[in-house]
C-alpha cells in the first residue's frame, strides 16, 4: 500500500454484541441435528450429551443457547477438577466444553460428573470436534460412558448456510453487502462460521477506515491480509 492509499480516518474500536440467541443460530442441513438436540432439551434420551463437529461449525453458539434455557452453569473441559464435581451437579445444568482437550489427570473427574449428573437428575451438554468413539481416553468406563451419550453432529457449512451466516452477520452490523461481494467471499474463504465472522468484522473496519463501500476489491484485500503468510 502507498503512502496515498494509506486509510485517512481510524476507525473507532466500537464493541460489537456477539448474536448467540437461538433466533441467531442458522439451521442447514449440516446443523440439523445438532439444533433439534438442544432444542429438545430437557427431553433427550440420557442425562449427557454432546455436540461434534469442526472448529467454527457452531458449537459454542449452541452451546450458550442451551446455557440460557437451562440455566447451566459453564466450564472449559481443561478446567475441570473432581473438587468441583458436586458443585456442578448441584447446578442441575452443566456445559462442558472442548472434551477433546481434557487433560489425562481429569478423566476421573469427567466420569464422576456423567454418573452423579443422573443420580442427581441433572443435565450435561459437552461440546467435541471429534466424536465420543475417537476421543483419546485412557480410563475404560469413562470411554463407555461417552460411547453411551446421544451425540449430534455439526458438519462444515455449505455454501447455502455460509452465505446466509454472511448476510446475518453484516445486517448485525447494520451493512449490506452486494450480491457480488458475499459471492466471492463465500467462495474464497474457509468454510468456518468463526472465519466469516472474523472476516466480516475485519470488513467492516477495512470500509470505515477507507471510507469504502463494500465491494470485491475490498473483500478480496481482507481476504489477503487474513491470509496467513507462506
Amino acid at each position: 500500500m502507498t503512502p496515498a492509499q494509506l486509510p485517512t480516518q481510524l476507525p473507532l474500536d466500537l464493541p460489537h454484541r456477539a448474536a448467540v440467541g437461538r433466533e441467531d443460530f442458522l439451521v442447514a442441513d449440516a446443523n440439523k441435528a445438532a439444533v433439534g438436540l438442544v432444542d429438545t432439551w430437557p427431553d433427550w434420551p440420557t442425562p449427557a450429551a454432546m455436540l461434534v463437529g469442526p472448529p467454527g461449525a457452531g458449537k459454542s453458539h449452541l452451546g450458550a443457547v442451551w446455557k440460557t434455557a437451562s440455566g447451566a452453569v459453564a466450564l472449559d473441559a481443561s478446567e475441570l477438577e473432581e473438587a468441583r464435581v458436586p458443585a456442578l451437579c448441584a447446578a442441575k445444568a452443566i456445559l462442558l466444553e472442548d472434551v477433546d482437550a481434557l487433560l489425562p489427570e481429569a478423566e476421573t473427574a469427567l466420569f464422576h460428573l456423567i454418573n452423579l449428573t443422573k443420580e442427581e437428575g441433572a443435565h450435561l451438554l459437552m461440546t467435541s470436534k471429534v466424536g465420543p468413539a475417537e476421543l483419546d481416553i485412557h480410563l475404560p468406563d469413562l470411554s463407555s460412558r461417552l460411547r453411551a451419550v446421544v451425540t449430534a453432529e455439526l458438519g462444515t457449512p455449505d455454501d447455502e448456510l455460509l452465505r446466509a451466516v454472511l448476510e446475518k452477520l453484516f445486517q448485525d452490523r447494520q451493512l449490506v453487502a452486494p450480491e457480488p461481494a458475499l459471492r466471492y467471499l463465500t467462495s474464497h474463504m474457509d468454510r468456518s462460521i468463526e472465519v466469516a465472522r472474523t472476516l466480516v468484522a475485519a470488513i467492516d473496519q477495512a470500509a470505515l477506515a477507507d471510507k469504502r463501500r463494500i465491494t470485491v476489491p475490498l473483500v478480496a484485500e481482507v481476504l489477503k491480509s487474513a491470509a496467513p503468510s507462506s
